[in-house]
This record gives structure tokens, C-alpha cells and sequence, in this order.
């Protein structure tokens, strides 16, 4: 049975570097027999359908095609719609009622806990707040993610070593929800 999955690439096309062109990307995820395929903006979301493979199997086949096809190492994460959706539903904070650049999701490839972030004294930085959800900790940013002083703690390599974290604003999230349905 096919599944309805979304890929999401860590670091591309920011700054100057890691330049993946969406026709691209949608080529090579065509060529690992995946069919559907669109994206995204420019900053490394796409949405396929596969009948094979599981989400680690297919970020592993994309993040080793990617590195033949533009040579540099790209993280992928894919997670299917029904994890999106749960992602969207299952959100802490008041969704309805934010700006969009104000509640962001960073989806980690592996479950993460408390304790990786028990070093952080929540306090010192209210009103911005962050919350985990099943491999995914959401962010509350009144002031946007730009001034966010809370977002630059929690995206410290040492608190995300062993896991690939990335990061997505409400907007994207609300997309990649619809991009998978089927």
C-alpha cells in the first residue's frame, strides 16, 4: 500500500550554500522510484508517494542520492501524513490565535526528553516557551524566531548531538499536513 510522506532537508539553500533546486530535487526523488512529488518554497520540503520503504529507510535512500547528485551531506527527516497531522493537532500552544512566525516546530529525527533540555531555566526566557510533542519540541516565539534568544538556546548542538533537528515555521507545518493527504 502506498503511503503519503513528506521529506524534510536540513540547511539547503540558506545562506549561500547547500544549493538544491527544487526541479532538482523533484528529479531525484522521482528517480528512487517515487511518485507525486512536489515541494515546497525553496528551503527543502517535498511531498511524494511511496509503496516501499519506512521513514528511516527513505531519509537515508534521499540523503545518499542527494550527496551523489550535488556532493555535500544533506539530514533528511520524512514523516508520514498521519505524523503530521498528530504534529499539527497535537499542538500546546493556541495555534489559532498566533502569528504564524510565532510558533515554529523543530522535528527531530529520534525522540528526545526532558532532560536533554534541563539545563534551560524556562523562566529567563518568558513570554517565549517551548513544549515537546512525540520527536518534535514547538516553540513559542512572540517576537519571531529573528530576535528569539530562547531559539538560539535550544538549537545548541550539544543539546540536539546525536539527532537531527530542523526547523519549520506554523505556516510550513499547516502545509506539509496538506501537501501529504492523500
Amino acid at each position: 500500500m502506498a503511503t503519503r510522506y513528506a521529506a524534510l532537508l536540513r540547511g539547503i539553500n540558506v545562506g549561500g550554500g547547500k544549493k538544491v533546486p527544487m526541479a532538482e530535487l523533484r528529479g531525484l526523488l522521482e528517480s528512487l522510484g517515487l511518485q507525486d512529488v512536489r515541494t515546497y518554497l525553496q528551503s527543502g520540503q517535498a511531498a511524494f508517494t511511496a509503496g516501499h520503504g519506512d521513514e528511516e529507510s527513505l531519509a537515508a535512500d534521499l540523503s545518499g542520492a542527494l550527496a551523489g547528485r550535488f556532493g555535500f551531506d544533506v539530514d533528511v527527516i520524512v514523516r508520514d501524513h498521519a505524523y503530521l497531522r498528530s504534529v499539527l493537532d497535537d499542538c500546546p500552544f493556541p495555534a489559532g490565535t498566533l502569528e504564524p512566525k510565532q510558533l515554529h516546530v523543530v522535528y527531530f529525527s529520534a525522540p528526545v526528553t526532558e532532560e536533554r533540555f534541563a539545563e534551560i531555566d524556562r523562566a529567563a526566557y518568558l513570554p517565549e516557551e517551548f513544549r515537546l510533542g512525540d520527536r518534535a519540541l514547538y516553540l513559542y516565539v512572540p517576537d519571531g524566531l529573528g530576535r528569539s534568544k530562547l531559539a538560539e538556546h535550544v538549537s545548541k548542538p550539544r543539546l540536539n548531538k546525536g539527532v537531527v533537528a530542523t526547523s519549520r515555521n506554523w505556516n510550513t507545518v499547516r502545509k506539509l499536513v496538506e501537501m501529504t493527504e492523500a
